[in-house]
């Protein structure tokens, strides 16, 4: 697992340090989208993945605006 990833099981309520690139953003997407297929639905596992899937997505919209500022 790369040293910027979250870890797997970091306790309940935890707030893991997200990827600074898009790239590994992206990739920590696809596992925790696997992830979160994999557990039980409404487990806490299953609930954990999803609060981080809209983290990790709000932090690429964040990357791919600044890549692409909005004109006007």
């Amino acid at each position: 697992m790369a040293k910027d990833h979250p870890k797997k099981h970091a306790p309940a309520g935890a707030d893991p340090v997200l990827p600074k690139t898009r790239e590994k953003l992206l990739e920590l997407h696809r596992e925790t989208r696997a992830r979160r297929n994999a557990a039980p639905h409404n487990s806490e596992e299953h609930r954990a993945a999803i609060d981080l899937i809209g983290r990790i997505e709000v932090e690429v919209a964040r990357i791919e605006r600044a890549m692409d500022p909005p004109s006007g």
